[in-house]
């Protein structure tokens, strides 16, 4: 399970952080339009990731998740393959290679859509209510493995071997998620016997749990988070390159170690963070983790030089607060969600979370190209204060059912 959620980050980190390089060097986008085209083509693939996710959250209660788990790593393997080759292959076929690149990425989307939501609810299906904060965050510090050997190790290839050879990393990482999961994993939730998504079950539990409400609106900034880290931060070197003086696959390569670092200050507070959830409770966990996150973004505006390392302050910031954004949600939603439905529940939870990416990215995008490359930072830190006030309201009204109680 914990090797599975690994390879999953490292086939989704990976085909993002690739993405500008690829742009870049292969396709020739300029600079200035690169973040509009950069953030349509994450919209596009967010999109269909959406429609895929809210389907197999309800397909994984019907038919377990690892079938559809091992399904998605190899739709996603085939994506992979066709990418890197699509400026080839078009020229080929006397079309275009950007048209192409976005036919691959958007395969892989699909494939990919089906198998990270299976990462958290396949979890949360092992474990019981005294081990859940534990193992759950286990699982969350595999994925932030797989994330920071992504920025840290891969993300390095291409100074030696080329985006190419990067790019293909990324089937060999599908290919492999697709074989764990068929000969390694096993499903162990009760089958759902209802033949339609529980549309009214999971909107019950949204009404009568305002702390089910508090992890979906953490959802729809959480999984956007990390995305707008990974995609502008990215963005920001690849495009700053040129006014430093070093080549792109330097830049892309200070960049993914900037991301490496966050991806290793997430995996040192994940053990932070699952004491927090222990003493403080999930929902004070919830309102921490945002305030961070926020309070970094934020401080993305004193920064106007990606290489200088005054941006090491964000970062850190933003990262700590990611970890406690991604562990104490999923464990929330799992202590109030019936086991028949979780993945459901999960999945309409993933749909949110979708709907936040295309939002932030999409207005990133532009914000990028307008006001400048910290732009988008602010915007979604300032998104995450305004998350902070609800979740105090919810607080409150948690706390006012217990005391009823």
């Amino acid at each position: 399970m914990y090797l599975s959620s690994a390879f999953c980050l490292i086939l989704m980190t990976l085909a993002v952080g690739t993405q500008p390089l690829y742009l870049r060097e292969v396709l020739g986008v300029s600079p200035a339009n690169a973040g509009t085209i950069n953030a349509i083509i994450m919209v596009l693939a967010e999109t269909l990731e959406l429609f895929v996710v809210g389907g197999v959250g309800y397909l994984s209660d019907r038919l377990g998740r690892v079938r559809i788990m091992a399904a998605g790593f190899a739709l996603a393997g085939v994506g992979a393959l066709l990418a890197p080759f699509s400026a080839v292959i078009a020229q080929a076929l006397g079309g275009g290679g950007l048209v192409l690149y976005y036919l691959a990425r958007l395969i892989m989307a699909a494939g990919i859509g089906a198998v990270w939501p299976q990462m958290s609810t396949l979890a949360g299906d092992y474990t019981t209510d005294a081990n859940r904060p534990r193992l759950m965050a286990n699982n969350a510090f595999m994925m932030a493995f797989g994330k920071t050997l992504v920025y840290l190790i891969l993300m390095r290839v291409p100074l030696h071997a080329g985006v190419i050879v990067t790019m293909l990393l990324i089937a060999a990482t599908a290919f492999a998620g697709a074989w764990l999961a068929r000969t390694s994993l096993i499903d162990v939730a009760p089958r759902l016997r209802q033949g339609a998504i529980p549309w009214r079950q999971i909107g019950r539990l949204l009404r009568d749990q305002p702390r089910l409400r508090l992890c979906f609106a953490t959802s729809f900034l959480a999984r956007s988070d990390m995305v707008i880290t990974a995609l502008f931060l990215m963005l920001w070197y690849v495009y700053f390159a040129d006014i430093v003086g070093v080549s792109d696959e330097q830049a892309a390569a200070r960049g993914g170690l900037m991301i490496g670092l966050a991806g290793i200050v997430v995996m040192l507070s994940i053990p932070v963070w699952k004491m927090v959830i222990h003493t403080y409770g999930r929902v004070a966990a919830i309102l921490a983790g945002l305030a961070l996150s926020g309070l970094g973004f934020v401080l993305m505006a004193i920064v106007v030089n990606p290489f200088d390392w005054l941006i090491l302050l964000p970062v850190v910031l933003t990262a700590a607060g990611q970890a406690g954004c991604f562990v104490a949600p999923q464990v929330l939603t799992v202590d109030v969600t019936p086991p028949d439905i979780l993945g459901s529940v999960l999945g309409a939870s993933n749909v949110v979370g979708g709907i936040g990416i295309i939002f932030f990215v999409q207005v990133g995008g532009i914000l990028f190209d307008e006001l400048g490359p910290a732009a988008p930072f602010v915007f979604v830190g300032l998104a995450n204060f305004l998350v902070i006030a609800y979740g105090v309201f919810a607080l409150a009204l948690s706390a006012k059912s217990s005391d009823a109680a």
